[in-house]
Order: C-alpha cells, then structure tokens, then sequence
C-alpha cells in the first residue's frame, strides 16, 4: 500500500494545517496510508488529529533546523512514497532530510503564502538568506506547489525559480460532511436572537489580518446601521484590538470569542463574512463562507482572494488597509448580497475530492 507523510512544524489552526489534514483524509480515501509528522507536538489542532486517529509522530525537536536530523530518522524508518510538507522552513527541511536520508521518497513541497510580503514584514537575518536557499534547494523536490496563481508568480520571483516548475493547486476546502458541520448549533447569543445583521471574519489575531481596518469600518458603518461584528480567532494582537475597540465606542457591537474548532455554523449564520487581510496565500475563509452559502467581502490583497472572487464576481473586493471602501462594501453586500446558491456552486470548485486528485496527478501521472 502507498503512504504519504505530511509534514508540519506543529498544529496550529491556520489555513497550512487545516489544508494537510483534509488532504490526509483525501488520501486516505483514495487508498494511501497517511501519517502526520510534525516538529512540535502543540496547537489546537491536536485534540482533532488525535479523535480522527491519524497516525501521528512528533519529532519533539525545540526548533526547525534541530527537526533535520530527526526527519532524516523518520525517513529511513517510514520510508513513505511521499512526503508533502508546508512552511517554508519545514520545506527546506523535507529535501535536505531526504537528501541525508538516501530515500526514494517523492518530496512535495508546498508554498501557502506570499513569501515577498511575509519577508517584508520580518525583519529576522533567517528571511534573508531565504531566498538564496530556496532557490538552491527548491530544484531537488520532485514538485512545488502554489496555492494560486498569485502565490505561484511570487516564489518564481522570490526564489529565482522557472515559474514552469511551480503546480497551482488550490486548498481543498469542501468536505462531504460540509452540511452537517454548517447546520451544527452556534451558542453565541448574536447569531441566534434576531438582532441586527452580523458580520463575521476569522483568524490569527495577527497584524497581517488587519482586523483594526475591519474594525474601523464597522465603527463607519455602525454610523448608519446596528451592524455587530465577530472576530473568531486568536493570537498576539488580542489586547491592541480589543483597546481599539474601547476607543472606536464598539464594546457593545464587537465581540472577539476566541478561537474555535470549528467556524462554518458562524459563517452560515453570517449576514457577511469579511477578509481584511494585508495578503494571503489562498483565502481559505472565503470559500468556506461561500460554501456555507454566506456573502462575503475582501480586500483585493495579494494573491488568493481576487482569483477566488473572480475579479469581484463573487463578492466585492477593496483596497488594502482601507476602511471607507471596506464599510461601503459590507453596506452594500448587506443590501444587495449574491444568493446563497451562486456562492455555492462557486465553492464546488475547491472539493477535497477534487484537489487530492491534482496531487495525486503529481505524484501518479498518467
């Protein structure tokens, strides 16, 4: 039987990791033996890959680089078909420990984000020598893949790489049991008590996601209308945002409730689900909403929400960092939103079914 190992440095609840669970899951069902490897056995993921029973090792190792010796074990152990990994560093990683290892092990390496921006807003010596290294080391996997288009065109560039080595496949985002989980209940109390509409964005409490622009424009638009907003998530920005909110007289109609394990019965309750992301690889929240049958608004940020959207077929996009044209897009998606079946029919496009079969047209060509 075929294995295939996923490679993470640990189980956080971003896009990354929710990304190679479903693929686990995807590959499991066309026959292969899935296994999870991760650097740290830590995130809120954890309690989920342990319930479904995936099989699972941790490489317990403090930081990524010390995870390369104790991959090159897991290789010559494992010994799997492949290995598809995530992050950057953890990429690096995978070919050098098959390198080491002498495996015949297929490495697939997977980018999630716009490494220029992510670089640009690091300003850590490791993000400048990145560039040199992916472009010594990217050409020894037997494939790379973008997550869009944006993200395909930015690692060319980034890494000095042939924009023809690099595959596009979309994140798989729609599972079977997508109903099931949309329709499960929701326990906050604004999605339930007939109040006024509620817009709802999830994510990292990060400065990449820039919910003090979505915060601002809810102030804008709370002007007009008795819109509340929820921002699902957390992370290192929790205290700047919730002082905004002081600041901007929101407490009463912003409500943060953390992370959690799963956002979809949120999402199929929303008026809107709104991105105000600075970049993003993909934009995996998008198409969960949409699936839901939710409208949604985003920022036009680099890469993943434009071709997603489909220029704004699919829901309006607007500048990057500003709030006027955000709160005029949520104003006007409240008004006039796209029915829930079009958005629907939209995110058909991103099935698990679908995009575990792109990989395995890498790894199995006809």
């Amino acid at each position: 039987m075929k294995s295939i190992g996923f490679y993470l440095p640990r189980l956080t609840g971003g896009g990354a990791e929710r990304t190679l669970l479903r693929l686990a899951a995807g590959f499991a069902a066309e026959g292969w033996t899935p296994h999870l490897v991760v650097d740290q056995a830590q995130g809120e993921l954890l309690t989920e890959v342990h319930a479904a029973g995936l099989p699972f090792s941790s490489l317990d190792a403090p930081r990524t680089l010390a995870a390369l010796p104790r991959l090159t074990r897991w290789l010559r152990q494992q010994q799997p078909t492949a290995l598809l990994s995530a992050i950057t560093h953890n990429n690096l990683i995978a070919v050098w420990a098959a390198g080491w290892a002498r495996v015949a092990t297929r490495i697939i390496l997977s980018e999630h984000t716009q490494l220029s921006a992510q670089a640009a807003t690091h300003r850590h010596w490791q993000y400048r020598v990145l560039p040199t290294l992916c472009a010594r080391t990217y050409p020894h996997a037997a494939a790379r893949v973008a997550v869009s288009e944006g993200v395909a065109a930015d690692l060319a560039v980034y890494a000095h790489l042939d924009r023809r080595s690099i595959t596009v496949i979309p994140n798989p985002v729609v599972t079977p049991d997508f109903p099931l989980r949309a329709a499960a209940p929701c326990s906050h109390p604004w999605l339930n008590d007939g109040g006024g509409p509620v817009v709802v964005a999830a994510g990292r409490l990060e400065p990449v996601k820039d919910f003090a622009t979505l915060m601002r424009a809810i102030a804008i638009l709370h002007q007009r209308r008795p819109v509340r907003l929820l921002i699902l998530g957390e992370g290192a920005s929790r205290r700047e945002l919730l002082a905004l909110r002081a600041q901007l007289g929101l407490t009463a109609a912003v409500d943060l409730p953390g992370f959690q394990p799963d956002p979809l019965p949120f999402f199929a309750r929303a008026a809107v689900v709104a991105v105000s992301s600075l970049y993003e690889g993909f934009g995996l929240t998008l198409v969960e909403a949409m699936a839901c049958g939710a409208p949604v608004v985003s920022t036009d940020c680099p890469s993943g929400p434009a071709e997603i959207l489909a220029g704004g077929r699919y829901g309006r996009l607007t500048p990057v960092g500003d709030a006027a044209a955000l709160s005029a897009a949520l104003a006007q998606t409240l008004d006039h939103p796209l029915s829930a079946d079009q958005l629907r029919r939209r995110a058909q496009d991103y099935t698990l079914a679908a995009i575990t079969r792109c990989y395995l047209n890498l790894l199995e060509p006809e």
